[in-house]
């Protein structure tokens, strides 16, 4: 299925992995990003908020390293808002509230407009290793993918417990599995 060597296989789709993703295809590097549901690509998990006085620095930066995440934040603005207006000039952070699906479909669709790059839904279970060196990813399904670099942005689904109440059980978000195999590998 998989014949080919990519340059660059990227284990998630969440913001992170979107932006390497994208990064590396606009490099001009063959890359493969794999994710547990193509339908939650770039998903906000809570807060569909962009900005801030911490986030929105990181923000700035992605976005002067040539990254999209203000772009599609810009896109899918339901409410723009200046942060801190009552402090000094150096505190005022500006923020965007989110529409969170149609961040979530303008990240697809720009992605998915990269040439270089594939997507493959399915869960990452491991990395193949050959001489101490990492040249691929195994799945679930027990499918091995070639490549001469993989970028692993799992998020909080590594070991993830949430909490309801009195209760607790695995997973990165809820109703999403936690990446078990993959951290044990």
């Amino acid at each position: 299925m998989f014949n080919e060597v990519y340059d660059v296989i990227v284990v998630g789709a969440g913001h992170a992995g979107s932006e390497a993703a994208a990064a590396a295809a606009n490099m001009g590097s063959k890359t493969l990003l794999v994710t547990m549901n193509l339908q939650n690509i770039a998903q906000m998990s809570c807060n569909p908020a962009m900005g801030g006085i911490a986030k929105g620095q990181i923000v700035r930066e992605i976005d002067a390293l040539g990254g999209y995440s203000g772009i599609v934040s810009d896109t899918s603005a339901i409410q723009f808002k200046m942060l801190n207006k009552s402090k000094g000039p150096a505190m005022w952070s500006p923020r965007v509230q989110t529409d969170r699906m149609r961040f979530a479909e303008d990240w697809r669709l720009l992605l998915e407009q990269r040439p270089n790059l594939d997507f493959y839904q399915e869960m990452v279970s491991g990395l193949l290793i050959k001489n101490q060196k990492v040249i691929g990813v195994k799945t679930s399904l027990g499918i091995e993918i070639k490549a001469k670099s993989v970028v692993l942005t799992n998020g909080t689904f590594l070991n993830g417990l949430i909490h309801i109440g009195d209760k607790n059980f695995g997973g990165g978000r809820l109703v999403k599995k936690p990446l078990q195999e993959l951290l044990n590998s």
